[in-house]
């Protein structure tokens, strides 16, 4: 049976993501650099030539995640609110280290930062969890999906997906760049962003 069709936006710009801060499970809202990269992820999504309304769309239930698909949906004319929420896509959690930036974790917890540099697919920050764990929370949801999907949640859950789900080698998958603004879409055991606008 051939999976459904998911359209992933990661949630547009924090303060925090700004400054280079790991988030992970603190509720930060956007920026007006978010607001406006959420509005442009609708742009695109219209410009596939989608039935919108015919889609499903879930979303994290961070504070961020709902910004974003409220604004891109109100972008494309749909009721901003007209959305589901999965528990499952929340942002991997990094325990102690959120709030911190990669310069101040290596400072802190050096012997923590080398650990998570060895192995990024298995390593468990300090009170957090691996993208293994992951991995492992975000795949009963994209196996459950019976309809094409437009998914808004965070960089860790996609980096998950491309390794479940488009064959990205689990090693180098934490490393991939997730943009925001943008759509990810996957598709046939393969991820493909769209281009962006001109």
């Amino acid at each position: 049976m051939t999976r459904p069709t998911v359209y992933f936006v990661r949630h547009g710009e924090t303060d925090w993501n700004a400054e280079g801060r790991l988030q992970g499970t603190r509720d930060v809202p956007l920026n007006d650099v978010g607001r406006e990269q959420a509005a442009r992820a609708g742009a695109l999504l219209q410009k596939l030539g989608l039935g919108c309304a015919d889609l499903d769309f879930v979303a994290s239930p961070m504070l961020r995640t709902r910004e974003t698909i409220e604004g891109l949906r109100g972008a494309i004319g749909l009721d901003p609110h007209d959305y589901d929420v999965d528990e499952r896509l929340r942002e991997i959690a990094f325990g102690q280290w959120e709030g911190l930036t990669w310069g101040e974790i290596r400072a802190r917890d050096p012997q923590g930062h080398r650990a998570s540099r060895a192995d990024r697919w298995h390593y468990v920050p300090p009170g957090g969890e691996s993208y293994a764990m992951l991995a492992e929370r975000v795949r009963p949801f994209m196996e459950g999906l019976t309809r094409d999907t437009v998914v808004v949640s965070h960089g860790g859950v996609a980096r998950a997906l491309l390794a479940l789900f488009a064959g990205a080698p689990k090693d180098e998958a934490p490393g991939v760049d997730i943009w925001q603004g943008r759509i990810l879409v996957f598709a046939g055991g393969a991820a493909e962003w769209v281009p962006a606008a001109t």
